[in-house]
């Protein structure tokens, strides 16, 4: 009995060692990140970083944190970030946002993020580059605000990106429960029927082939561009007015994809009217796409629904024979 008590006693001493040299790594590990950031000249600080919870769990928690990057224009900063992981292995975090808002900055422009129960779970290969896994962020209800006021909201945020077998391509889903616009954008669109004041679903689903592995690089140099997107499916249910969407894009080096994506609207001249406003469609090209438009959807049999194209070439967008305009580019900053 005496010689179990001993060898009980060897473990956890050996174990409380373990602990608490892996506390200090991990402590070691984002300090050091910190300061190598504000040495390439980044705003990077903090007020206070501590570890808790021995002996099963490190719980790392970072005291007003700050991150400003001069290359990009982007800034966050927040009244405290928490890192929690197995004492065990390291490599599953779940990191845990401040109920109280965060600022979210992009040159001149910040929006104030409020979100309750925000967390990301992060899980990495071993090895120093830290490749990532999975990650799900996930929160309860949250809004984003400007001055002006917000600018969305919704009761819950789902987000998933999982690597599939072939390292750069990820698996991304993302759903929204009750998203709402702004009264801004609703002005903007200036909608012509009685809209609800929340989307009765918000999802969408797909395939990305990056031109390199999610790792600490995306943060420490540059982030992984995208090369192909396989879209699934997207699916935006707002009122009366339902899209649909599917294709397959490729990616260049300049960010300009190439391919088609399929949609279907149903209530388009509502859509038509809304993207008119939001000057996302000139005035003279409304009247003609109005004409194409109703003789494409009165082929389908619906004059209500649309099933329709979007094609993407030489840099430009067009719905069907409509041209749109130049495309977005696709650049992660």
């Amino acid at each position: 009995m005496l010689r179990l008590v001993r060898v009980l006693l060897i473990l956890a001493a050996l174990w409380s060692l373990y602990w608490f040299a892996a506390a200090y790594g991990l402590r070691s590990s984002v300090s050091n990140w910190f300061a190598a950031r504000e040495a390439e000249g980044w705003q990077a600080d903090y007020a206070d970083l501590a570890t808790s919870g021995f002996p099963l769990r490190h719980l790392t928690t970072l005291t007003a944190p700050a991150l400003a990057d001069p290359a990009t224009g982007t800034a966050w900063r927040a009244d405290w970030l928490t890192f929690d992981s197995p004492a065990i292995w390291p490599g599953r975090q779940t990191l845990r946002f401040a109920d109280t808002p965060q600022r979210l900055s992009y040159f001149d422009q910040t929006a104030v993020i409020e979100a309750q129960g925000m967390s990301a779970e992060l899980h990495l290969a071993p090895g120093v580059a830290l490749e990532l896994e999975r990650m799900a962020l996930t929160s309860g209800p949250w809004a984003l605000r400007q001055e002006g006021g917000p600018l969305a909201e919704a009761q819950s945020l789902t987000l998933e990106m999982v690597q599939t077998d072939d390292a750069p391509t990820y698996r991304i889903a993302a759903s929204a429960e009750a998203f709402t616009p702004g009264d801004g954008l609703r002005r903007m669109l200036r909608p012509t029927s009685a809209l609800p004041r929340s989307f009765e679903t918000a999802q969408a689903e797909m395939t990305v082939t990056f031109d390199k592995p999610w790792d600490r690089t995306a943060l420490e140099e540059r982030r992984p561009q995208p090369q192909a997107v396989d879209l699934r499916l997207a699916e935006l249910h707002w009122g009366e007015l339902r899209l649909f969407a599917t294709g397959s894009l490729s990616i260049d080096e300049q960010g300009i994809p190439t391919g088609e994506v399929a949609i279907k609207a149903e209530n388009w001249r509502e859509m038509l009217a809304m993207a008119q406003a939001a000057g996302a469609l000139p005035p003279q090209a409304v009247e003609p796409a109005a004409r194409v438009l109703g003789m494409l959807a009165g082929l389908g049999g619906n004059p209500k629904a649309l099933d329709a194209q979007l094609n993407f070439r030489e840099g430009f967008v067009a719905l069907g024979p409509i041209p749109l305009g130049p495309a977005p580019r696709f650049i992660l900053r």
